[in-house]
């Protein structure tokens, strides 16, 4: 969910339609929501989103769980910045989500006590981290894993009793370092920007490294610190975000002579830390910045509450079967997951075979029973459950969501703006109006579309004598989709998860990476702590073999004590200030995290091809952070970039998925070492747009509906929410939503994500990114040469220039031109239709 955060492409349109429900929770990165920072990007935690924080940093399967809808990503990650994750955004929510060699092998320069060995590995390049804290005396502090010294996050060490010290420790240095900046500011860079980078990335790493652990090692215990803290955290962003002097020096710089020898990436840091403070409030008088700081504080509780809301009530729903014939239909590996999870509860003597089965609202378990189980009352029972998540009793997402559009609104007011979209659209390339016009442009171009895949649909559940053809509802489309997807293409995508193993995905996702952009990523077990057995570490290497980033990959569903969805998040960023050696660049680090369906007894873990398209989304934005050449640490990687811009590398490298070498070099049979049919791989990509205009217009309902109850709606008001929603969905639904269709109630993108008013990012990205592999296309897919020449361009454009130049420029500077909607809408099967 990173961009983080962090989320809806040519992706989507493999998808049947309820799976789509999992959107939002696939997509969703999440991070916090205040943006009161100098540097929003760095002080969200993400997922999302790009999780985006994004998490930034995030990415959308589908925003959440709805009729023909998808569950809360990011995106998206998410972010989902992540974005920015994700998701920085979480892209992947609406995920728009996402160095120089090192000089010393990499030796810890404070060992941690960590829970695992480190490996005797070493890697020459810069260290990746700054002192993260300085000595303390307190004795409660001085042993605390969130304050040493590190070269990469002690994530196996930190526990939840060491985050309240730990972060009241740290807020109260960064206070005095704040103070310090503040008495001795200059208009110039080394007495403001550098003393400021290291005061903003200080608090991203540390309590990046806590907002991680609650995304994937969610307690109890870990709630209940963060959230005592919590409150003095945003407490100091707001004081950074609002303080004058800081203000007052970077409208000195642009008001100075000098301000035309500035590099872009400086002018950028300039103007978009002048455009945040007063986003943040810099220019309130004092009653009116009281209030919003309180302001502040309530939508930063209230986003949590919204998310852990979302989490406890998709661990809450589990329905025990004892019965085969109730779950007739299900695939071998849907089976085996819900025996396994079934032994986790307590059945110790459950088997795939035999039961008992549990199944769930996580997305894997949740994706199965739509698909494939022939019970429709069963369909009926999880998919109702799924779509009023967090909508009734103690876990109500609704009042929270009445007071989170109220807050906004009050906020937007006080900053002198009409509505919350218009804050939002302060720092993205789109306008409102803009936004509006390219939702309509596609939602015309999907509709025809979708009313003719709903006939189909009818049609052909007719032809197999289904009781309900005359009556399809919500738990019939994904179905009947899948039967039909079969039928037509004669493609079973379970029978197609042998050729997807894990390992050989990885393998073959890298060497793409190494024919486009010249890279080799190679397996770092062990150099770095983990959180949980099964993350793996890389180590990103130039041609020359030298490192230039490193990544962590947390691949499986833990719905335990992982949230849902996907996003990429950054670890620390690339910055020339934060060298360890005083010459070579600090290199980045990042994360991906997926939720994709574990091992099952000695099989690898088998994927779905949407989870092996997922996974080359997260490790776009990933991309993004690790191959930026920017040492401007605030403009670096996937920092400053424009949210509706964040992913664009995210959704371009899904589209190689559909290529044909790409495919066969991961595509081999797990156990005979088969390689993926010929005929398969032709019915696969026909399939591409295979209902495309059904998904599509389901990312446009989400788009819609975020930015009509970011406008035009009134809190408290004769209309409600869910009325917001219902006639939203008159144009972009064919089949009406459920009377209690509640997704809003999950739809953690905008409401504990980086997205709010800004969903129609992944639209808007997705534009960017269907134009920009038309480069390759232009250029050849089958010719090497001009393959590699345009991926270096890539590279050294949309993938290395970060948010040092505006993305509009960037996307020129790559294409030769201003991006055209066409090749999304050619990709799509939706050109004609436009026409």
């Amino acid at each position: 969910m990173r961009r983080r955060p962090r989320q809806v492409r040519p992706f989507f349109f493999l998808l049947p339609p309820l799976l789509l429900i999992i959107a939002a929770a696939m997509l969703g990165v999440t991070s916090s929501t205040t943006r009161l920072t100098l540097s929003r990007s760095l002080l969200l935690g993400r997922p999302n989103s790009i999780s985006h924080s994004y998490l930034r940093r995030l990415r959308p399967l589908a925003a959440a769980a709805s009729s023909s809808s998808a569950a809360s990503s990011c995106s998206c990650c998410g972010r989902s910045r992540g974005r920015r994750s994700c998701s920085l955004p979480s892209k992947c929510y609406p995920c728009p989500l996402w160095s120089s060699a090192f000089s010393f092998c990499l030796q810890p320069l404070a060992p941690h006590k960590s829970k695992s060995t480190s490996s005797s590995l070493s890697v020459h390049s810069s260290a990746p981290f700054a002192s993260v804290a300085a000595p303390m005396g307190d004795q409660s502090t001085d042993q605390n894993p969130l304050l040493q010294d590190f070269d990469f996050p002690p994530f196996d060490a930190v526990e939840p009793q060491h985050v309240r010290p730990g972060i009241r420790a740290l807020l109260k240095k960064l206070e005095n370092d704040l103070e310090e900046l503040e008495r001795t500011v200059e208009p110039s860079w080394s007495k403001l920007v550098e003393p400021l980078e290291k005061i903003v990335d200080r608090l991203a790493v540390v309590w990046g490294m806590v907002n991680h652990l609650k995304a994937v090692k969610d307690s109890a215990e870990l709630r209940s610190a963060i959230e005592d803290v919590q409150q003095e955290k945003v407490k100091f962003q707001l004081r950074l975000g609002q303080s004058k002097p800081i203000y007052n020096a970077f409208k000195a710089i642009q008001d100075s002579p000098d301000w035309q020898t500035l590099s872009n990436a400086r002018k950028r840091i300039v103007e978009n830390q002048i455009k945040e403070a007063v986003l943040n409030g810099v220019s309130l008088e004092d009653d009116k910045r009281e209030q919003f700081n309180k302001i502040e504080q309530e939508l930063e509780k209230l986003s949590k509450k919204f998310d852990e809301n979302v989490l406890d009530a998709t661990k809450k729903y589990e329905k025990l079967i004892t019965d085969k014939k109730e779950i007739d239909g299900l695939p071998a590996t849907a089976l085996g997951l819900a025996a396994q999870t079934a032994v986790s509860k307590g059945h110790e003597n459950a088997t795939p075979e035999n039961g008992p089965w549990i199944i769930t609202l996580d997305a894997p378990s949740f994706m199965s029973v739509m698909q494939h189980a022939r019970n429709r009352a069963l369909r009926e029972e999880v998919y109702r459950a799924y779509v009023t998540r967090a909508s009734t009793g103690d876990i109500n997402n609704t009042p929270i969501i009445d007071q989170i559009l109220k807050l906004r609104l009050e906020k937007a007011q006080l900053l002198g703006y009409k509505n919350y979209a218009e804050v939002s659209m302060a720092m993205k390339m789109a306008t409102v109006d803009k936004a509006e016009e390219l939702l309509e442009k596609l939602r015309s171009a999907s509709w025809n579309a979708a009313v003719q895949d709903m006939e189909d649909l009818k049609n052909f559940s007719k032809s197999q004598g289904a009781a309900e053809a005359d009556d399809l509802n919500h738990w019939d489309l994904s179905f009947w989709s899948e039967r039909l997807r079969e039928s037509k293409y004669d493609i079973n995508e379970e029978e197609l998860r042998p050729y997807f193993s894990l390992p050989k995905v990885m393998d073959g996702l890298f060497n793409l990476a190494k024919i486009l952009f010249g890279i080799e990523i190679e397996p770092a077990d062990g150099l770095a702590p983990v959180w949980n057995k099964d993350v793996r570490f890389y180590c990103v290497k130039d041609s020359s073999g030298k490192p230039i980033a490193y990544f962590y990959f947390d691949p499986y569903s833990r719905p335990s004590e992982k949230r849902g969805g996907a996003w990429m998040d950054e670890v620390v960023a690339r910055s020339r200030v934060l060298s360890r050696d005083g010459s070579s660049a600090r290199l980045p680090v990042a994360h991906m995290v997926c939720n994709q369906t574990p091992p099952v007894g000695d099989k690898p873990s088998l994927m779905t091809f949407r989870e092996v398209e997922t996974v080359f989304h997260e490790f776009g934005h990933a991309l993004q952070h690790m191959l930026t050449k920017q040492d401007e640490g605030l403009v670096s990687g996937i920092r400053g970039i424009e949210w509706d811009a964040v992913e664009l590398p995210s959704q371009f490298m899904e589209n190689w998925c559909y290529h044909r070498d790409t495919l066969m070099g991961i595509a081999k049979h797990y156990e005979t070492g088969e390689s993926f049919p010929e005929d398969v791989y032709l019915k696969l990509l026909a399939a591409r747009t295979f209902r495309a205009g059904s998904l599509s217009l389901r990312q446009i309902r989400f788009a819609t509906v975020d930015l009509q109850l970011h406008t035009t709606y009134v809190p408290g008001g004769a209309e409600s929410i869910y009325n917001v929603d219902r006639r939203v969905c008159e144009k972009t639904q064919v089949l009406p939503p459920l009377p209690e269709d509640r997704f809003l109630c999950g739809f953690s993108h905008i409401f504990a994500g980086g997205y709010a008013a800004g969903y129609y990012s992944y639209k808007w990205a997705e534009v960017l990114s269907a134009d920009a592999f038309s480069a390759f296309e232009d250029a050849g897919l089958n010719d090497s040469k001009a393959v590699e020449e345009t991926g270096q361009r890539f590279r050294e454009t949309i993938l290395a220039l970060g948010g040092g130049k505006a993305p509009l420029e960037v996307f020129v500077q790559f294409r030769g031109r201003e991006p055209s909607p066409e090749p999304l809408l050619r990709h799509n099967g939706l050109l004609p239709a436009a026409a």
